[in-house]
């Protein structure tokens, strides 16, 4: 791949395994799998996409929100970060429902988190659209 509209910040290989929609991904040096639902014809092995999309965006929210009430010296005695990824019945865009459970802080300093959520990085990433260019690689010998 390359780098022609910037910098690289994360990068990803997926590997398509022998297992009915299971995927590897080497992220970082880590591996993660990735799979469908039994009922969607996976195995379950893992996460499903929309549900490490869900990770993503609670791990960025959790890790920004935790920075900005340390920087602030904010009494946060515990965080948690719901998310719900809902599909419209009658059509219409996807939406994310995410709820935070905060403790240690008073309204005021609740209301601020609330609003720094709407500006981590994931969630504008999410919220402002990301171009995504597809190219083909060199092919490999199976």
């Amino acid at each position: 791949m390359t780098g022609s509209a910037g910098h690289t910040l994360s990068r990803v290989t997926a590997h398509v395994e022998d297992v009915p929609y299971a995927v590897t991904m080497d992220v970082g040096g880590h591996v993660i799998v990735a799979d469908e639902p039994k009922g969607q014809g996976g195995r379950n092995a893992g996460p499903s996409p929309f549900g490490l999309l869900l990770s993503a965006l609670g791990a960025c929210t959790a890790m920004t929100l935790r920075m900005y009430a340390e920087h602030k010296q904010w009494p946060l005695a515990s965080l948690q970060v719901e998310l719900r990824h809902l599909r419209p019945r009658g059509g219409g865009p996807n939406r994310i429902e995410r709820v935070l459970v905060i403790s240690g802080l008073d309204a005021q300093q609740r209301a601020k988190l609330a609003d720094i959520a709407e500006r981590t990085p994931v969630t504008l990433a999410i919220k402002g659209g990301v171009a995504i260019d597809t190219l083909l690689g060199k092919e490999t010998s199976a």
